[in-house]
């Protein structure tokens, strides 16, 4: 199991926990695509299931950013999914139209591709002292990939939107519930158990009458695909560009992908190099 990036288990046939453990950081790279897709696919073909939880093993870290030691050619030759959308985008949305109810249990930093996943669960739940939300990826030169332009406006407004992606700093669960990125922030001690007794009444529901209702749903709140294809490909551009590249190296240098304090305040760390580069 030590290649396994992604846990699935089955707490009853309606009911699954999807656990990312990618120790040391949860960091989403090209080789998780695969894992992550045969979730999703699972999630859309199993006759049982009704309710999945995405929850983390991993002290601090719900799942944070993509990978950027990782070779650009790993990701940018990996087929269409059946959307036709990029692998990543492509699973997202796949995600939010599945016939199940997702939730988002976000214990840890939510950064970047962790954001774009529990923007694409049908619900998030926080825990108040332990839960950070974030997209850093403006203040390193990058435009976001996965969707959350297309998504986050739609939850919490445009200019708190604005504020997110712009300002690129961190979230604490109880200012993202203020702002309706997440539904509600618990107190750590009572997260598990108000996720779990979610997902078990759920799961006591009709599968039929619960993927009817979140279709209705889905078509009054659900982003159309063409507002999220573009997104990817203007990331992945981004990512080249020598300003997006200066920006990364600095964080490299500083300590970003390996444990420490620039993955643990990584909003923090984006702003100071912002600052150093814009004078020197």
């Amino acid at each position: 199991m030590s290649d396994k990036q992604i846990l699935r288990t089955r707490r009853s046939p309606a009911y699954w926990r999807v656990t990312i453990n990618h120790p040391p950081l949860n960091i989403f790279g090209p080789d998780t695509i695969p894992q992550l897709n045969g979730v999703i696919t699972a999630l859309e073909t199993d006759e049982q299931i009704k309710v999945v939880v995405f929850d983390s093993a991993i002290e601090g870290f719900f799942l944070t950013h993509y990978d950027f030691l990782a070779k650009i050619e790993d990701t940018t030759s990996l087929p269409p999914g059946p959307t036709g959308l990029q692998p990543l985008p492509d699973m997202l949305v796949r995600l939010s139209r599945a016939p199940v109810a997702s939730i988002a249990l976000i214990r840890g930093r939510a950064t970047g591709v962790g954001s774009e996943l529990a923007l694409a669960c049908d619900m998030r739940f926080a825990s108040r002292e332990k839960a950070i939300l974030s997209h850093f990826e403006v203040g390193a030169g990058i435009v976001p990939g996965g969707g959350p332009m297309a998504r986050l406006p739609r939850l919490i407004g445009r200019g708190r939107a604005l504020e997110v992606f712009l300002g690129a700093d961190d979230f604490p669960g109880d200012l993202a519930e203020r702002y309706g990125y997440v539904n509600r922030s618990l107190p750590d001690a009572e997260l598990d158990g108000f996720v779990d007794a979610l997902a078990t009444r759920i799961a006591s529901f009709d599968k039929r009458t619960i993927s009817e209702t979140k279709r209705f749903v889905d078509v009054a709140s659900l982003p159309p695909d063409y507002e999220i294809a573009p997104e990817w490909d203007v990331c992945l551009a981004s990512i080249m560009r020598p300003a997006a590249q200066k920006r990364i190296n600095k964080l490299l240098e500083q300590g970003f992908h390996k444990p420490g304090d620039v993955e643990s305040r990584l909003g923090y760390h984006v702003g100071q190099v912002g600052q150093l580069i814009e004078e020197s």
